[in-house]
């Protein structure tokens, strides 16, 4: 018996020493089996064979490869994970597109490639605007990938990027794991690796935990069970995916929305779930500088909202009743979070906000909020709410030194979050992501398309927001009818904007090759 336990251990060592790329291709692989047996289960046997031959083979390729990469280390140096993860959202999709282009049987495989790319990057956006298309097995597995695609960025957040001063972290103080007290080139792949085994061990029951809570909460509530499943990995993985096209066709209603938001707040901060990336005399989430802002906007926006909506009402000479107040404050309340954490769901009251004073709420200021984006570390995207905070600390700090040339500033109660040169790399962060936003849009223009409709593209891309799409502009952009081009493009703004501008950058750092 213990000789078979050390053999296993042996066996286990060995399957851990593979590149993390080829551990990614086994578990989408293994993944696959999940839609195949539900799809057998709701005689969708075509859909499931496809989804079966395809995980089965992915399997044997991945032992195959297993073998072939057997007593071999990594040569990518310190940047090999981070080209593991880059490749997660360049190349993995191209596997995860075979099932669904074989279940849709009436599409292109670029479609699907472009499907499964915005998934995994947890954006949202579908070439697929008549949900009647695709059938559960295919509904199913979209919400799973972009549910895969949210637990890689809450384990590589912490594991990958915070070693590296990425992510979001290269503002944060010298006590965090995201900035290291040597200077160094960062963690070996060993290193590496170690503790994608530690965060993942420790996040993995938390994200799945989370994710069966709200499936129950919203089964109970009157959805139907693979609503619910893909709204609850929806809504933790931040990808806005949908099987019923939105929140206004499922059975929960406001109480479901309720307990959405709820769980939406987990993308305003780590500290919501995991404390392995600040340290533990922040003060909790009272004193966490990312989740007073989340809940100041998400409080002031409905209700300069609210107030806009009650004049054009009054003007209007609407009807103005409680009721019809209520649902019009609380549809503005659930969707304001809900692009702030780059979601993207709309409330199935955000309708009756507009039809009760009369008046369209303008889709930029729901752009403004996607840009905004979550917390750093979790799977909200953005340009981070931390690094807004760093700015806007900067700011007051500018304006105190108009009074007081000479004083010394202290960085206030929350200063100890940020570096000291903290303000400066935040405003280069915003400067790259400018001059992205810049490039992209005239990208898509120099294909033909329109620049208000480029312009929420690459907003709905960089901002991993894809309801932007629907939501943003006077009517709803329709990827299925745009160029091969402009769509290629559109998948390439959804990795830059999952992965940063920043660590694609670092990736052609030679120092840190060599390391």
């Amino acid at each position: 018996m213990p000789k078979r336990i050390k053999q296993s251990q042996t066996f286990g060592a060995r399957l851990w020493r593979l590149p993390l790329f080829v551990l990614m291709i086994g578990v989408a692989s293994a993944a696959m089996l999940v839609p195949a047996v539900y799809g057998g289960v709701v005689r969708e046997l075509e859909t499931a064979r496809a989804f079966l031959y395809s995980g089965l083979l992915g399997l044997i390729i991945f032992g195959l490869i297993a073998l072939a990469h057997a007593g071999r280390d990594s040569r990518h140096g310190t940047l090999g994970p981070l080209l593991s993860l880059l490749s997660a959202f360049v190349f993995l999709p191209l596997m995860l597109a075979v099932p669904f282009y074989e279940g849709v049987g009436t599409t292109t495989f670029l479609h699907a490639y472009i499907e499964m790319v915005s998934a995994i990057t947890t954006t949202g956006a579908t070439l697929f605007d008549d949900p009647e298309r695709l059938n559960g097995t295919l509904h199913l597995w979209r919400a799973l990938v972009g549910w895969m695609g949210g637990l890689l960025m809450w384990i590589a957040a912490s594991a990958i990027l915070a070693p590296l001063n990425l992510g979001g972290f290269e503002v944060t103080a010298r006590a965090e794991p995201g900035r290291r007290e040597t200077v160094g080139p960062g963690m070996t792949v060993p290193e590496a690796r170690v503790r994608i085994a530690s965060v993942g061990s420790v996040l993995l029951p938390i994200y799945v935990g989370l994710t069966l809570t709200l499936w129950l909460l919203l089964v109970v509530g009157g959805d139907r069970s693979l609503v619910a499943l893909c709204h609850a990995m929806s809504v933790m993985a931040t990808s806005g995916i949908s099987p019923v096209g939105g929140l206004e066709q499922d059975g929960s209603g406001i109480a479901g929305e309720a307990v959405m938001l709820l769980f939406m707040l987990f993308a305003l901060s780590r500290l919501t779930f995991s404390t392995d990336t600040v340290t533990s005399d922040t003060g909790g989430l009272g004193r966490d500088p990312e989740f007073r802002i989340g809940v100041g906007l998400m409080v002031i926006v409905p209700v300069v909202l609210f107030l806009r909506h009650f004049i054009g009402a009054f003007d209007v000479s609407a009807q103005n009743s409680v009721e019809d107040a209520a649902y019009a404050l609380w549809g503005s309340a659930f969707t304001v979070l809900s692009f702030l954490t780059t979601t993207g769901f709309a409330s199935g009251s955000w309708g009756a906000a507009q039809a009760w004073s009369g008046l369209e709420t303008p889709g930029l200021l729901l752009m403004g909020l996607a840009l905004i984006g979550g917390g750093v570390a979790t799977t909200a995207g953005g340009v981070k709410l931390l690094r807004v905070f760093a700015l806007y600390q900067n700011g007051l700090r500018e304006m105190e030194r108009l009074v007081h040339p000479s004083s010394v500033g202290g960085g206030g109660r929350f200063g100890q979050r940020l570096q000291k040169d903290g303000a400066f790399i935040a405003w280069i962060f915003f400067m790259l992501f400018a001059l992205t936003l810049a490039l992209v849009t005239i990208a898509l223009t120099a294909t033909g398309v329109s620049f208000d409709t480029a312009l929420v593209m690459t907003v709905a891309g960089l901002s991993t927001t894809g309801p932007l799409l629907e939501f943003a502009g006077d009517s709803p952009i329709l990827l299925i009818e745009m160029n091969n081009t402009a769509k290629c493009i559109f998948a390439a703004a959804m990795v830059l904007g999952r992965l940063e501008t920043l660590a694609i950058i670092a990736l052609f750092t030679q120092d840190l090759w060599r390391g």
